[in-house]
């Protein structure tokens, strides 16, 4: 089962199903939400894409829509497609390979123009064939409809951050620019980079370097997708570990200038928003975690915990939103109204939500 989480006050979650039970094991859930009220989940499934969406703010979802089937696709560990949506038209890119699992692949992109309904393929985002097969990226929308996707790039010796733009719903992207080149070789390997736009259209960066052994998390920004900020460390402490965690955190944004981040080090999540003078805060025990700024200011927060996937809004109690789940993420609309969590919940259970 698919299905929904509406995070609000401090209720305990209401699930909705967004897929038929006993449907197949759909894994890494994505959640875009316009301010009309329509919600679009996007999950993987095999080498299959698909989308559930709901034009009543959550309550219902049609049935799923097989958006693409394009060869192996990256999917686990928080590779799969991910989705934006702007004004009812339909983003949806993922990472496809003739032979997969990073042997090679590249961003595949799918629009939609009538909230989802059908589905067409739009332009490839990396730009040297081969690039993204890794198969770690992130995807957001501006204001504007402007789309950014950013990713981790093997078109040279080492792991790059690059970024690149487009300007009609993902039918044709820009020139692929280099966003940061570690000077240790190589940033995180197998961390996904993290994207959000604030209300004025600036592009907030976050994904995990790897300097002098430390596995740490650094975000910058841009206001044209060509020139960007010197990466500024989050965080006081350091993760010293010569490996990949595989757990790239989100970073968010709200306002002008309004950015927060939400990431793991060690086995501990943390949170930081500029402008909080308590620096960075310890969430509690967990990986994979996920955040998103409510329209009053709120924050919050899901994440695979110790005693399964935990969601909260920051300053109220901790829910156990499912014992058996993974894969949690969270989203807000553009105006920051409406707020959606969601999971998978392994095997025939799919993929669920809290409100």
């Amino acid at each position: 089962m698919l299905a929904c989480l509406l995070l609000v006050a401090i209720q305990l979650p209401v699930i909705v199903s967004v897929t038929p039970l006993g449907t197949p094991e759909y894994k890494e859930p994505q959640v875009a939400i316009e301010n009309d009220g329509h919600v679009y989940v996007s999950y993987g499934m095999g080498n299959a894409v698909y989308v559930s969406v709901s034009s009543d703010m959550g309550k219902t979802y049609g049935n799923p829509v097989k958006v693409a089937e394009s060869g192996n696709l990256s999917l686990g560990m928080r590779r799969g497609p991910r989705i934006a949506a702007h004004k009812g038209k339909v983003t949806i890119t993922a990472v496809y390979g003739e032979k997969g699992k990073g042997v090679d692949g590249d961003i595949l992109t799918f629009c939609s123009k009538d909230y989802g309904k059908t589905w067409t393929s739009g332009g490839r985002v990396d730009d040297v064939k081969g690039a993204a097969r890794e198969g770690l990226h992130a995807m957001a929308v501006g204001p504007d409809g402007t789309l950014a996707c950013s990713w981790l790039d093997l078109r040279t010796k080492g792991t790059k951050l690059y970024l690149a733009i487009s300007k009609d719903n993902g039918a044709s992207w820009s020139k692929n620019q280099l966003v940061y080149e570690s000077p240790s070789g190589s940033i995180c390997e197998c961390c996904h980079p993290s994207l959000a736009y604030d209300a004025s259209g600036r592009l907030n960066i976050m994904f995990r370097n790897s300097l002098n052994g430390a596995r740490d998390m650094y975000a910058m920004f841009t206001n044209n997708g060509i020139e960007f900020s010197t990466p500024t460390k989050l965080g006081t402490g350091s993760w010293l570990l010569n490996a990949c965690p595989m757990d790239g955190g989100t970073i968010f944004a709200g306002e002008s200038s309004a950015m927060g981040a939400i990431w793991r080090r060690e086995n501990t999540i943390y949170y930081f928003m500029n402008g909080n003078d308590l620096g960075e805060l310890a969430l509690g025990q967990g990986k994979q975690p996920s955040a998103t700024i409510g329209g009053e200011g709120d924050i919050y927060a899901i994440w695979e915990g110790t005693s399964g996937i935990i969601s909260v809004k920051l300053g109220d109690p901790a829910n156990v939103v499912s014992t058996q789940g993974t894969d949690p993420v969270v989203s807000s609309s553009p105006d920051r109204k409406i707020v959606f969590a969601a999971w998978a919940n392994g095997g025939i259970q799919g993929i669920r939500l809290a409100n």
